[in-house]
């Protein structure tokens, strides 16, 4: 399910005296099966452009597409729920809004609002539980007796009990451990690759958009102002400070690296510290090897 932004702009309380502008003519594309970064610092639309990838708003001007649907000023606000259920948002805290008695009837809430039957909720249920690294032991027991990370488990289970093709994830590790961050995001991951989801990652953690986005999107006081694959966004770092954006603590390394030993890498920017690892023995061969011919 492809979604694509056509010159959309967005007031809250518009034509009253009250309006208040959040997005100028974005011009973006989510392609199905992407795994896309959306970035910017506090205030840049973020949150808004989130908002709109499920229809819970509505463009002021321009139009939103939604796999075959579009989305505009005028659309009614009749028949968009199947859309919450195709683009499923996992806002930030998510355990924050469970309220069941036990496990299983809260991941079952979501399917039988929709009108799946009771018996094939439960087999909905034994179905996501493994793909949060839960099992059926947990199924009767309340989501309250659990730890933080395994009640985020329970929420993101019950958005999976929707079998959404598009999840978009708020800040999905606010909160959490390094630990229990490296989990979750490895989770997503997994579920991206596996269930073939589109994910789009809404986040201020630049290592996990190196480690995963294909795609990235910077958004400045409304507008998009920049995109591509990590690689090149992350190429400008005077650009990024600029823009009030860090880079991976790998390319932090890296600058340091070079700085401290004169090695001049180019226009290699390796991602992860598995890759920028590699590079630097293989440069630090090279300037041996040089060293020695001379």
């Amino acid at each position: 399910m492809d979604i694509i932004f056509d010159k959309v702009g967005f007031a809250y309380s518009a034509g009253t005296p009250f309006e208040s502008r959040a997005l100028y003519d974005v011009n973006l594309a989510i392609p199905t099966g992407s795994y896309t970064a959306l970035i910017g610092h506090t205030g840049s639309g973020k949150s808004t452009v989130t908002q709109h990838l499920n229809a819970l708003l509505k463009p002021t001007e321009g139009t939103v597409t939604i796999g075959d649907r579009k989305i505009t000023r005028a659309t009614s606000n009749k028949n968009l729920k199947f859309l919450r259920k195709k683009v499923a948002i996992v806002f930030q805290f998510p355990e924050s809004q469970l309220f069941e008695e036990t496990i299983a009837k809260d991941i079952a809430f979501g399917p039988m609002n929709f009108g799946v039957s009771e018996e094939e909720a439960m087999k909905i249920v034994r179905r996501v539980l493994p793909m949060v690294g839960l099992d059926e032991t947990f199924m009767d027991r309340s989501p309250f007796d659990l730890s933080g990370g395994q009640m985020r488990r329970v929420a993101i289970a019950g958005v999976l009990a929707m079998d959404p093709e598009v999840l978009v994830l708020d800040e999905p590790t606010a909160g959490l451990d390094p630990a229990g961050r490296r989990e979750v995001m490895t989770m997503f991951n997994r579920l991206h690759k596996e269930q073939n989801l589109t994910i789009v990652l809404v986040t201020h953690q630049m290592d996990d958009v190196a480690a995963y986005a294909d795609h990235v999107i910077i958004m400045e006081k409304g507008q998009v102002v920049k995109m591509g694959a990590p690689k090149e966004i992350f190429l400008d770092a005077d650009w990024l400070k600029e823009k009030q954006l860090g880079l991976p603590s790998s390319l932090q390394f890296l600058k340091m690296f070079e700085e401290k030993t004169g090695i001049d890498f180019g226009s290699e920017r390796p991602l992860g510290t598995e890759k920028l690892a590699e590079a630097i023995v293989k440069k630090l061969q090279a300037q041996k090897e040089g060293a020695q011919d001379a």
